[in-house]
């Protein structure tokens, strides 16, 4: 599983004009789910995503997590993640996972962030979408969770 994370100050992602995703300070995270994912790549995932100290303390220093700032989450499915570009021009996307995998992995991992007592605002899976944002520093990180752990 991966994940491209972007603070952001703000973020939002419409579907046919209509926002259907809007969030403030936090995270705006593309997710990338592969055949071989499972729950414990997504709840490893996230752990490490909320647990990121990378919004600044009053020292300006990179010091405070998602939750120290009630910061806010916007998910947006993206299996171009897993896009392969070894070969040519034209990237292929052998590695994404089926859809109906990737979904479910997809759901599972924006209610365990639910759970977490977080706002969560999300994409619409398989859906052609617009995403505006405001990334925060610019500051952008990249996990890949494989086999349970990140690498």
């Amino acid at each position: 599983m991966k994940a491209v994370i972007q603070r952001v100050k703000h973020a939002s992602v419409e579907v046919d004009k209509d926002v259907i995703g809007k969030i403030n300070n936090g995270f705006l995270i593309f997710l990338g789910v592969c055949n071989e994912d499972t729950v414990v790549e997504a709840d490893k995932l996230l752990a490490k995503i909320i647990a990121l100290r990378i919004f600044k303390d009053d020292n300006d220093k990179t010091n405070l997590s998602l939750k120290d700032v009630n910061g806010e989450l916007l998910i947006i499915s993206q299996f171009t993640l897993y896009a392969d570009c070894r070969k040519g021009n034209r990237p292929s996307f052998i590695n994404a996972g089926n859809p109906e995998h990737a979904n479910n992995l997809y759901e599972y991992f924006i209610e365990s962030a639910k759970k977490e007592n977080l706002v969560v605002q999300t994409g619409s899976f398989g859906a052609e979408m617009k995403v505006d944002l405001c990334n925060d520093g610019p500051f952008t990180v990249v996990l890949d969770c494989v086999d349970g752990k990140i690498v």
